[in-house]
């Protein structure tokens, strides 16, 4: 199937969810960098920090949800902040513990929307919330909702290990309708026991442990083919997709899929020999898993379908995070952050 690729990549490029990640680099360059301790692992993009514990790992991440969602859909807020940093343990390989919120909310009605939704968003994913703060004055034009989780990996999945030649492998549940109105999102959560939930999301772990991939993310609110794009960026490589290959729900056309909010989707980077294992396991749980690319030495992302290709992105002169890790054997004088 013929598409528009001149219409997807400038949509893409220019799809708000991408462009807010830009100003991560100055953070990245003033905190992380100047910040980080021996015993914590370097971050190059990762979904949460890593520190070694014990004979394995912590696993530390926080959240923040979009103001706009927060006032329209202050319920669906709620879900969203459990279900994105749960997300965000599994996609390191690692199980979450624990988890705190900071709330600020000073209209009743709105705040008890907002824990009546963390507290399905628990019980659902099965992490007990144990703490937090409240700002009970806040103004209600402008709420916040932030949420941290602790978890624990014993092997992980990072976001900077891709290798020329691994296979790209997309999976998602197809099994799912259009979520939230404020932001474009797909919901595959809604309908489901925490146990089908948690079955799902432990594919990943399973595959940290097997050895079958080194690096994986989330799609988040950058969509898949931004989401894609950064763990090229991080891991200094570049990417070729079959957007032919990619699986995509009926109810959906294809850019909006690519730009969706995804609760269950996911990116790895898979070593030929690995890739049938790992689908097999992610259909095993009634996930959706196909090979959608391959990476490459060169660091452009490039789209195809049919006998067209283009660029998205070409990280010689691109930035989305600007956060790159040199690979092994790169050249001294080739540019990475």
């Amino acid at each position: 199937m013929m598409r528009n690729l001149s219409r997807l990549i400038s949509d893409t490029r220019n799809y708000i969810g991408l462009l807010r990640k830009r100003p991560i680099e100055e953070v990245y360059a003033k905190l992380i960098q100047g910040t980080q301790l021996d015993h914590h692992l370097p971050n190059y993009g990762d979904d949460a920090a890593v520190i070694h514990w014990m004979d394995g790992y912590l696993l530390l991440a926080a959240d923040g949800m979009m103001t706009r969602l927060l006032v329209n859909e202050p319920y669906a807020a709620g879900k969203a902040s459990v279900m994105v940093t749960v997300n965000d343990i599994y996609a390191m390989g690692g199980r979450p513990l624990a988890m705190v919120n900071v709330l600020a909310s000073g209209d009743d009605a709105h705040r008890s929307k907002v824990i009546d939704g963390i507290r399905k968003g628990c019980e659902k994913l099965q992490v007990p919330m144990v703490g937090g703060h409240l700002h009970p004055d806040a103004s209600s034009e402008a709420p916040s909702l932030s949420v941290a989780i602790l978890g624990y990996a014993n092997k992980l999945l990072r976001s900077h290990l891709a290798s020329p030649g691994d296979d790209l492998i997309f999976a998602a549940d197809l099994n799912g309708q259009v979520g939230c109105y404020s932001v474009v999102s797909w919901d595959a959560n809604s309908g489901k026991t925490s146990e089908e939930l948690i079955r799902r999301l432990e594919v990943l772990p399973i595959i940290a442990e097997n050895g079958w991939s080194q690096t994986c993310k989330d799609v988040s609110n950058a969509g898949l083919l931004g989401t894609l794009s950064i763990m090229m960026e991080n891991s200094g490589r570049g990417a070729n997709i079959d957007l032919d290959a990619i699986p995509c729900p009926p109810e959906l056309d294809l850019l909006d899929w690519l730009v969706s909010f995804q609760s269950f989707g996911f990116i790895l980077s898979v070593k030929p020999e690995n890739s049938q294992s790992v689908i097999d396991l992610f259909r095993e749980r009634f996930i959706h898993a196909a090979v959608v690319g391959r990476v490459m030495e060169q660091r452009k992302v490039t789209i195809r379908s049919g006998f067209e290709s283009q660029t998205v992105f070409d990280f010689t002169t691109d930035r989305i995070t600007g956060i790159t890790c040199r690979p092994a054997g790169a050249h001294p004088n080739t540019e990475m952050r």
